[in-house]
């Protein structure tokens, strides 16, 4: 055989520059765990499904245990719905940092609710944990359908399918869309009050004025900006005849099942309530 045929018969010995068997093993290995990585990384997102969900949709919820707790004054009834509320959390795509943001305003709500209705009110202890119990149903689901909706197709969803005025529409959206700036000036009137040296320094009368003071600056910011947006609404003819709409709102079988869902719940918190024997009216 000859030298050329060697050559030609030969197979090429895997080197450093060369991808043998090993660097396709690990080029497939890597490829796997990148694949890993992104489902793994993508699973989250496909359980955080109330973000999709639509915003007229997550409204007339919302609306829905509204309308089926006011009449109602046990805890049972709304104990069973808040119960769902919080099951439905899971889904919310919230992180920790934000969810302990929100619920830590609910719970003092809650409690001072609460406190108030067992020292001055007239049903006791069961009245008194119904109506924080209540307040918290009605607050929980409202507040899950305001910060997993987009401002922006929230007034679309409003406009396209509950036939809202475009006017209102537009002024909830420049309300969403203003409540991060209102958020960012109160800290920026922190940290000056602190950079000029007015600091309460343990002093309870001092941090009551010091916080009246923020309110009262944090009100005027806030009227000058709401002024500058309204005239620049206006040049831009918000004010106008009718508008188009850049994004359609898209309603899903999801959204159907959630008001369907929400509808049964708040039966079924009522029925489980009175074969409880717990159901109270709400009475005047």
């Amino acid at each position: 055989m000859s030298a050329a045929g060697t050559r030609r018969g030969a197979q090429p010995v895997p080197g450093p520059d060369r991808p043998g068997a090993a660097g396709a093993a690990g080029a497939a290995g890597a490829a796997g765990a990148a694949g890993a990585a992104a489902t793994g990384a993508t699973r989250p997102a496909r359980r955080a499904w109330l973000p999709r969900a639509d915003p007229a949709g997550k409204l007339l919820a919302a609306v829905l245990i509204v309308a089926g707790l006011v009449p109602v004054v046990d805890p049972v009834t709304p104990g069973i719905v808040l119960a769902a509320g919080l099951v439905l959390v899971a889904f919310a795509g919230l992180d920790r940092a934000r969810l302990l943001t929100l619920s830590v305003p609910l719970l003092l709500m809650g409690a001072s609710i609460g406190l108030v209705n067992l020292v001055f009110g007239e049903e006791g202890p069961m009245g008194a944990l119904g109506a924080a119990v209540r307040l918290l149903a009605i607050a929980l689901p409202s507040l899950l359908a305001a910060i997993t909706s987009d401002p922006t197709d929230m007034a679309d969803s409003l406009v396209q399918r509950l036939r809202v005025p475009e006017r209102p529409a537009i002024a909830v959206l420049a309300a969403l869309r203003l409540v991060p700036l209102l958020v960012e000036q109160w800290r920026t009137l922190g940290r000056a009050r602190r950079a000029r040296g007015l600091d309460a320094g343990g002093n309870p009368a001092r941090a009551v004025a010091i916080f009246t003071g923020k309110i009262f600056a944090l009100l005027v910011r806030a009227i000058r900006t709401g002024t500058l947006l309204a005239m620049a609404m206006d040049a831009r003819g918000f004010a106008g005849g009718p508008r188009s709409h850049a994004r359609v709102s898209v309603w899903r079988g999801t959204d159907t099942a959630l008001v369907a869902g929400t509808v049964v719940l708040v039966a079924a918190a009522h029925a489980v309530s009175l074969a409880a024997g717990t159901w109270t009216p709400l009475t005047f």
